[in-house]
C-alpha cells in the first residue's frame, strides 16, 4: 500500500511516499481502507519534533489519527459482518495511508448518505465542537465570540451556537476567512490581527461576550480573556501558540469561569463515540456542515501541512489516499 513516512523529525520535507506491506488486524482489529484521512493542527507538531514527552514517536512512522472508508479485514474476535462496512476510524498514528488497522472500540459506523469526506471531517473537529458546546452551553440571545472561527473546529461552533439562538461574533484573520463566518451564522465578524479588535468586540455586544471559545490560545488567546463580559464563561483549546494563560486574580475579580477541556484529557472512547455519533447525525439531517477547505492526494501531504502553518485553508484539510 502506498502511505506517507515520518523517518526523522523536521519541516513538511520529512513526509514523504513509501510503500509498506498491506497491514494484517491483530484480536480485536479491523482493517479500514481509507477514502479520506484526516489532517490536524497536532500532527503538524508531531512532525517537527514537538511534544515528544507526551507523545513519543519511534521512528519510522506513518502519520494521521485516522479518517474514513471501508472495512477490508477483521481480526480474531470480530465479527466478519463488519467487512464491507462504512466506518470512521480512530487510531494512534498511521492515517495517512491507504489502509489503517483501528481497534474495534475505535471505530464508529457511517450512515449512508454521508460522504467519506464529510465523515473524515467530523472525526477530531466534531468531537471537539460537540465537547465544548456541552461544556459552553450557549444560550439563546446571549453573545458568543469564536476565535480562530474559520477553522475546523470554529466552522461547526460557529454553527452550534446560532442553532442554540446565539448571536455569534466570530473573529478570524482574512475577509475570505470571516465571509465564510458569516455565511454560517455570524452576525458580527472582527479581525483579530488588528489592534483594537477586542474593542470590536466588546461595542458589538455592549460589554463583552458571555461564552468565549477561545481557538487560538498562546498570548492572543490569553488577551481574548478582555472580550468576556464580567461572568462569562471562557473556553480555551487552542494550541497554535501554546496554551492561555489568563491570570486568576483577574478571573476571580471579574467572576468568569474558566474551562480548560485539553487538561483533562481526552475522554474515554464512549464518550468520544456518543459525541461523534451526535455529529454525524446532525451532519445527516443537515443541521451541521463540515467547511472542507482543502482536499489533496495523500503523495502531497507536505503540501496539506505547509497550507496549515501557514494558516491559508479555512475549515477542514483532508487527505484523499
Amino acid at each position: 500500500m502506498r502511505a506517507i513516512q515520518v523517518s526523522s523529525f523536521g519541516g513538511p520535507e520529512v513526509l514523504v511516499p513509501v510503500d509498506l506491506p498491506d497491514p494484517t488486524p491483530g484480536p480485536g482489529q479491523v482493517v479500514v481502507g481509507l477514502a479520506a484521512a484526516d489532517v490536524i493542527f497536532l500532527d503538524t507538531l508531531l512532525r517537527s519534533g514537538w511534544g515528544r514527552d507526551f507523545f513519543p514517536m519511534p521512528m519510522p512512522y506513518v502519520p494521521g489519527h485516522g479518517g474514513a472508508g471501508t472495512v477490508l479485514r477483521t481480526g480474531d474476535g470480530v465479527d466478519p459482518a463488519w467487512t464491507g462496512r462504512r466506518v470512521l476510524a480512530r487510531i494512534p498514528n498511521g492515517g495517512y495511508a491507504e489502509q489503517a488497522v483501528a481497534d474495534l472500540d475505535r471505530i464508529a459506523p457511517v450512515p449512508d448518505g454521508i460522504p467519506f469526506e464529510v465523515a473524515a471531517a467530523l472525526l477530531h473537529d466534531g468531537v471537539t465542537a460537540m465537547s465544548l458546546d456541552r461544556l459552553g452551553m450557549p444560550e439563546k440571545n446571549e453573545w458568543v465570540l469564536v476565535t480562530a472561527a474559520a477553522g475546523g473546529a470554529g466552522t461547526l461552533l460557529v454553527q452550534l451556537a446560532v442553532a442554540a439562538g446565539a448571536r455569534v461574533v466570530a473573529a478570524a484573520s482574512t475577509e475570505a476567512k470571516r465571509t465564510l463566518a458569516g455565511t454560517l451564522g455570524a452576525e458580527v465578524t472582527v479581525d483579530y490581527t488588528r489592534p483594537g479588535w477586542i474593542d470590536e468586540v466588546r461595542s458589538a455586544t455592549g460589554g463583552g461576550a458571555h461564552l468565549v471559545y477561545d481557538g487560538a490560545g498562546g498570548k492572543l488567546g490569553t488577551s481574548t480573556v478582555d472580550a468576556v463580559a464580567d461572568g462569562g464563561r471562557f473556553v480555551t483549546f487552542g494550541t497554535a501558540d501554546g496554551f492561555a494563560a489568563p491570570d486568576a486574580g483577574t478571573l476571580a475579580r471579574r467572576g468568569i469561569r474558566l474551562i480548560e477541556p485539553l487538561k483533562a484529557g481526552p475522554p474515554p472512547n464512549s464518550v468520544m463515540r456518543e459525541l461523534l455519533a451526535d455529529a454525524l447525525e446532525r451532519a445527516a439531517d443537515g443541521s451541521l456542515r463540515p467547511v472542507i477547505g482543502a482536499t489533496r492526494p495523500l503523495s502531497d501531504a507536505a503540501g496539506a501541512h505547509r497550507a496549515l502553518a501557514d494558516r491559508s485553508v479555512a475549515g477542514k484539510s483532508l487527505l484523499i489516499p
